[in-house]
């Protein structure tokens, strides 16, 4: 005969890993949801089969030159993978043509990163509905 505390303690054990288990699940997928992670504009290519009407992100610096603004809010201008170490850009970079409406930060500026949100209309093409300038991480004192 088994005592009744021994099965009182294992009924507790599995309530309390059970328990374990579901949290631990519901930790992972709130930090799947959150993670802001960005594909460069020649990934976006690649799999621009699988992302037809998906919203992403598309981080890249903006193309000096291709900045367009018309009278209102729409800006258009061509995206391309961030500079490597070396100043030169490879000959197959892909741009994408991107096409914001909305008020510009006031870090958007020609040859700069951003971070735009929105998807593909075309191929090549994309429509932002969030656009997120970058700035370097190097604060340098202000020499007066």
């Amino acid at each position: 005969m088994v005592p009744k505390h021994r099965n009182k303690r294992l009924l507790q054990l599995a309530v309390m890993g059970i328990f374990l288990v579901i949290g631990g699940y519901i930790l992972v997928q709130a930090l799947n949801n959150t993670a802001q992670l960005f594909m460069t504009p020649s990934e976006a290519m690649i799999q621009q089969h699988k992302l037809n009407d998906k919203i992403f992100k598309i981080g890249g610096e903006v193309v000096p030159g291709s900045v367009e603004k018309d009278e209102g809010l729409t800006t258009r201008f061509s995206v391309v993978d961030f500079k490597k170490e070396s100043q030169d850009r490879a000959p197959d970079a892909v741009n994408i043509k991107v096409t914001y409406t909305g008020v510009l930060p006031d870090l958007f500026d020609e040859g700069e990163g951003v971070v735009i949100t929105g998807q593909l209309i075309a191929p090549g093409e994309f429509k932002a509905v969030k656009l997120m300038a970058k700035h370097d991480s190097s604060y340098q004192p202000v020499m007066e």
